[in-house]
């Protein structure tokens, strides 16, 4: 039977291998909770219109301020390559942070929290 089916299965086992893979490394894609630090993504707002550029804020709270790879975690955050901002402030999770956030800056009460990092990114024109 193999013998019949040999071309189908030259090309269906590669194909096979190379699905498995593309699942496996969709379902595999690091995220903040994997860097050290123990961060976690506690807001976000982004703008509703796309005629400009896209503006994301994030809040992001910070487990273990001195270990964190704040750089690293920003990366993982989105930044699209036409004229788009996306803000990453980063909180202390044991002092209040914000869990809600305006896209008008300061984008928080800045009289109750205190972001320890900020970080922007920008995508190019």
């Amino acid at each position: 039977m193999f013998k019949k089916y040999k071309k189908v299965w030259l090309l269906a086992i590669p194909l096979i291998l190379i699905l498995g893979y593309a699942l496996w490394d969709t379902f595999n894609q690091p995220s903040i909770e994997d860097l050290p630090g123990d961060f976690k993504e506690v807001a976000f707002v982004r703008n509703e219109q796309n005629k400009g550029g896209v503006i994301r804020v994030y809040a992001v709270s910070v487990g273990h301020p001195t270990q964190a790879d704040y750089n690293a975690c920003a990366d993982l955050f989105p930044v699209n390559e036409i004229n788009s901002t996306t803000k990453i402030y980063f909180f202390d999770k044991h002092y209040p942070y914000p869990t809600t956030l305006t896209i008008e800056p300061p984008h928080y009460d800045v009289t109750k929290y205190q972001a320890i990092n900020i970080i922007k990114r920008t995508g190019k024109k």
